[in-house]
């Protein structure tokens, strides 16, 4: 099936991170035709198309959009979660590095879909350049009168702000990103059936709607070029296109867009195929995903069924590659050290759990693993995954139960031999 560019579509036309080139390319045309519509009208064409949000959970967007009370007289905002703290993702960065209009052009379009006047892009601390080109897209969106008092002449007001975070995993978890906006502590909040959905209480207590960059930076063409149009690309539950971020063992690690459904094994061609030796696993969908075995692989297509199926998640789109040189265990250890940093505290599960784990693993790779450490890590997982405050602690426990599924035999022999099943030379799959 090959790359199919939808988003990337002008990625490399030299100068489109600057408004008269990604107007000179159609820039902002769906942003002109959506207020021309009503706000059901532009909710309907995001619903036709089919977009599920790209963050990793893949709900249906229109569902969120059509959420937000648009006629209760009251303050609506829009939020872009721009955090992109998921380990092997790396999409979202350069959409609004290299195509920072799309992404406010489409926060524009949600703004006004939803009757909203103000909008947020909360930008991972670290991403200093990107958040400078969307500063610079913003400033020239309103001189040409894409946002500010009246957007495209319609009457209707969107004003668009930068928020830094300040590098924090957990605020990529939507309740925690709000917390963090309003200047609270980025923990998770209560959800239903404690607490109502964020597009009826969100951001100080007012409805909200929060989606990621890539989500954003879509809607734009299924406006500009209809919904029937972006529903024709992809499989019949899958629609569209996605960009995977492709790492590890490849030759030409990079972003990529294909059309949902294709076949896992093109994209690894895609970027030139495993290097270093044969394939051994593959983490399609960011580091919180379960693994595959190179077996497992095999006629795997990259939607959300399919993947589902297989036993893993397609996720944010961080799909790594793991050559025969990789020792399962030791890529496990350094997740559960990312993951027991990462924990924000705030519940027991995940405060312990991840810490319980990650000292495991440490004692496991100083060869004085114990025989029962490898049952001890899977009751671990357990009792972490669904007790959680939030998916955090799913997060922590997925790919580390997945792996003593798949590859309990070097679980084993690290305990039985203490070192490595694959040599002194092996890798730890990151890289």
């Amino acid at each position: 099936m090959g790359e199919l560019r939808v988003l990337f579509e002008h990625r490399d036309v030299p100068g489109i991170e600057r408004m008269d080139v990604y107007e000179s390319v159609g820039g902002y045309q769906g942003l002109a035709r959506a207020v021309t519509m009503s706000r059901a009208d532009v909710i309907g064409e995001v619903k036709t198309s089919g977009l599920r949000g790209r963050g990793g959970a893949g709900f249906p967007t229109w569902i969120k959009w059509s959420g937000i009370p648009a006629d209760q007289p009251t303050e609506r905002y829009v939020v872009c979660n721009a955090d992109e703290g998921e380990p092997g993702t790396f999409k979202d960065r350069e959409l609004m590095l290299r195509l920072p209009h799309m992404v406010v052009e489409g926060l524009a379009i949600a703004g006004y879909a939803t009757n909203s006047s103000t909008g947020y892009i909360y930008i991972r601390g670290e991403f200093l350049e990107s958040a400078r080109a969307v500063r610079r897209a913003i400033d020239e969106a309103y001189a040409r009168g894409y946002l500010g008092e009246s957007v495209c002449g319609s009457g209707h007001r969107f004003d668009l702000h930068v928020h830094m975070g300040a590098g924090s995993y957990e605020c990529g978890e939507e309740t925690a990103l709000m917390s963090s906006l309003m200047g609270e502590r980025g923990q998770p909040r209560a959800k239903p059936p404690h607490a109502p959905l964020p597009v009826i209480s969100g951001l100080w207590q007012r409805p909200t709607l929060i989606n990621n960059v890539e989500t954003y930076a879509t809607v734009p063409h299924i406006l500009a070029r209809g919904g029937a149009w972006y529903a024709s690309m992809g499989t019949e539950r899958s629609k569209g296109t996605k960009l995977f971020s492709v790492s590890g063992h490849v030759a030409k690690p990079g972003n990529y867009e294909i059309e949902l459904g294709t076949p896992l094994e093109e994209l690894i061609a895609l970027a030139g195929g495993v290097v270093g030796g044969d394939l051994k696993a593959v983490i399609p969908g960011g580091s919180s995903v379960p693994i595959l075995t190179a077996e497992q692989c095999r006629g795997v297509k990259l939607d959300y069924e399919s993947c589902m199926a297989a036993g893993t998640m397609l996720g944010s789109g961080g799909f790594m590659a793991f050559n025969d040189r990789t020792d399962i265990v030791k890529l496990m250890h350094v997740t559960a050290r990312f993951y027991a940093h990462e924990s924000c505290g705030k519940c027991t599960p995940c405060r312990e759990g991840t810490r319980w784990m990650y000292r495991i693993f440490q004692r496991i790779t100083a060869g004085q693993g114990r025989p029962e450490d490898v049952d001890l890590l899977l009751s671990i997982c357990n009792n972490i995954d669904g007790r959680s405050y939030c998916p955090l602690g799913d997060a922590a426990s997925w790919p580390i139960r997945a792996s003593i599924q798949r590859f309990r035999e070097e679980y084993d022999y690290w305990i039985e031999h203490g070192r490595s099943p694959v040599g002194d030379d092996s890798v730890p799959g990151i890289g």
